[in-house]
């Protein structure tokens, strides 16, 4: 693998997304091959899984049914997106990655950590991210920023608890090894955080170079 695995990591209203389009461009602008996605989905397949995931129903998903679809959707993402690109040596900006995992079906569900990484050794292998941010921000002016965007989705219904759960495994992952890890307060303001980004640009050009080049 000679391209370099970024992954944004973090809750609801956050702004992974917005922060993933500028990061790209930044990349682009050196010239460098960047692949945008996202878990779950990132295919058509996967993409078909999120749904599941995320669509509002009456019958109640059970824990272990949850877990199981976003690796199944995960293996599918690797195979046809994440592992080519890098392969090929581009940048992979990943909206999500297993992080998200650990966050939301161990902190939030209650599932062993010891279920997750034994699934994650099975698909993943021996991939992990070169880098991942993680964009942190009380979960009250999360929620409130995912409330006026419009209609929310399975997780976002989920109460305080459980996203204070999610963060709380987040800033532990992160605390647990800063090697990979860097915290974004992702409360202030876009410019603010965007500048945050810039001052990483060195560190991932640099990471990038190394990879190539041996």
């Amino acid at each position: 693998m000679t391209g370099l695995f970024i992954t944004l990591e973090g809750p609801e209203g956050a702004g992974k997304s917005t922060n993933r389009e500028y990061l790209a461009e930044r990349l682009r602008e050196q010239g460098i091959d960047v692949v945008l996605t996202r878990e779950p989905g990132g295919t058509p397949l996967a993409e078909r899984i999120r749904e599941l995931l995320l669509a509002p129903s009456d019958e109640v998903m059970d824990a272990d049914t949850e877990l199981l679809l976003v690796f199944a959707a995960r293996a599918q993402h690797l195979a046809s997106v994440i592992r080519p690109a890098l392969a090929r040596g581009a940048v992979v900006l990943c909206d999500r990655f297993t992080d998200a995992t650990y966050a939301y079906q161990g902190g939030g569900r209650g599932l062993s950590v010891e279920r997750i990484a034994a699934l994650e050794d099975f698909v993943q292998g021996a991939l992990r991210p070169d880098l991942t941010l993680v964009f942190d921000l009380p979960v009250e002016i999360g929620l409130a920023r995912a409330t006026a965007r419009g209609r929310l989705d399975r997780f976002e219904q989920e109460g305080r608890a459980f996203f204070e759960a999610v963060r709380s495994t987040y800033l532990n992952r992160a605390a647990a090894a800063p090697q990979r890890y860097r915290l974004v307060e992702a409360a202030r303001s876009l410019d603010e955080v965007q500048a945050s980004l810039d001052a990483m640009m060195p560190d991932l050009l640099q990471r990038l170079a190394e990879r190539q080049h041996g």
